[in-house]
């Protein structure tokens, strides 16, 4: 619960009025034990530096200052005011800090997933914004699935890498002009286990959910997939997902050996494959998107 806070502040800001609204009516209903509310308007202040974390610092102190003026009148103390004021500014800034920081270290790892997604699409002129059409039909997907916010996010970003493990393969197979011969292919699909290889380290991706879909992303909803032939609800929702993506734009695409299917011939492909390659429900959902009825 509290990655999804994060990722979207809002939620600590509405939390903040709330709970600030709550500790005043607590000290006026309950004024003979006021004494022992004085930790909510700390809670106060930590939850409100991390949803308002981009305010100026006007702002920061002059909402601190109100919560301390509540707290020094509301709840009686031995101390003098200014020290209070030295506490909680300390407090909130604090929280700010904690908050820029976790929005910094987010805005990193996307913007690594960007450049190691155009250093995939950079060696193959035939595949070029490959990753970013999976990532965008996959996105679409899940927002009409109404999957969370923070779960569309990760799909997308995932769309992004799914084929980062082809960073591996040499390009004598990867760009070949004609058919792969069977050990070709092998090597080919070796490209999620490499992916996997390639971003193990990054523990953001782990948390995320990132490393499922590059390593799942071929698996097929009757078992028949690679690396390791799982099957139905053994694979994860964002991998079958981006896996729909991944086929539809490599069939609409041109290829050096072959021309790219029209739309139809595409959508009904996906439609025969429904339950075998593919989710049956996420088939379906993707074939709205372009209102395909057979």
């Amino acid at each position: 619960m509290f990655s999804k806070w994060f990722n979207n502040p809002v939620y600590f800001r509405y939390a903040f009025y709330i709970s600030f609204a709550v500790s005043v009516l607590f000290n006026l209903i309950c004024s003979e034990k006021s004494d022992s509310f004085y930790f909510l308007y700390m809670l106060d202040t930590v939850i409100f530096g991390l949803g308002f974390y981009n305010r100026p610092n006007w702002f920061i102190i002059l909402v601190s200052t109100i919560i301390v003026v509540s707290r020094y009148y509301l709840v009686p103390q031995a101390g003098h005011i200014i020290s209070y004021l030295i506490t909680y500014y300390l407090i909130a800034y604090i929280s700010v800090g904690l908050m820029k920081q976790y929005q910094r270290a987010k805005t990193g790892s996307i913007e690594l997933i960007l450049a190691l997604s155009k250093a995939l699409d950079s060696r193959d002129n035939y595949t070029a914004h490959h990753s970013e059409c999976v990532a965008n039909i996959a996105f679409k997907i899940a927002k009409k699935m109404k999957l969370s916010k923070s779960l569309c996010a990760v799909i997308h970003q995932g769309g992004l890498l799914h084929d980062i493990g082809k960073i591996g393969i040499p390009e004598h197979i990867l760009l070949k002009d004609e058919k792969l011969t069977e050990d070709e292919y092998n090597i080919i699909k070796e490209h999620p286990v490499i992916g996997y290889d390639i971003i193990k380290h990054i523990a953001i991706f782990n948390e995320n959910g990132i490393f499922d879909i590059v390593l799942y992303h071929h698996e097929r909803y009757d078992g028949k997939g690679y690396p390791e032939g799982r099957m139905g609800g053994q694979i994860p929702l964002t991998a079958r997902i981006v896996a729909i993506a991944d086929s539809y734009d490599a069939m609409i695409s041109n290829r050096l050996y072959r021309k790219g299917m029209s739309l139809e011939d595409c959508l009904k492909e996906i439609q025969n494959n429904k339950g075998s390659q593919f989710d049956p429900e996420i088939t379906d959902v993707f074939l709205s998107l372009f209102d395909f009825r057979e």
